[in-house]
């Protein structure tokens, strides 16, 4: 799959459908939406847009589809066609209930990367991800 340029990813999520629309409305304008089958994670970049080697952070809302809700978050960002990731190791903090706060995210070169939420409960983790273009 290809990724989304991240100027065109706001429409794209307004554009899913209603299911996906609840989940992060509270973020404000440009937030994204990762799903998989039993979360969708919403996430809006601090400063958006995000910029090449400059440090951003993510305010991010996981919303259950069905089933347990998270008990927790990891994230990380990925540069699949490089096969490599950041060379920075991000800090998760939980604001309360479904809301976190990621720090310390360094995009160092342009491209296709894909934020990956593992996004844990009682049962085990899921991995939620979502591709975008860094221009």
């Amino acid at each position: 799959m290809r990724p989304v340029p991240a100027m065109l990813c706001a429409a794209l999520v307004a554009l899913a459908g209603t299911a996906h629309a609840a989940c992060g409305d509270a973020l404000g304008a440009g937030t994204l939406v990762a799903a998989s089958p039993r979360f969708d994670v919403a996430f809006r970049p601090d400063p958006a847009p995000i910029a090449v080697s400059k440090h951003f952070a993510l305010d991010v809302v996981v919303c259950a589809k069905s089933g347990a809700a998270a008990t927790g978050l990891g994230v990380d960002a990925h540069m699949p066609a490089h096969r490599h990731g950041m060379n920075y190791r991000p800090s998760v903090a939980a604001r309360g209930g479904d809301r976190y706060r990621v720090e310390g995210l360094l995009l160092h070169m342009p491209g296709a990367w894909e934020f990956r939420f593992d996004v844990r409960t009682a049962q085990g983790s899921e991995r939620v991800s979502l591709g975008v273009e860094i221009p």
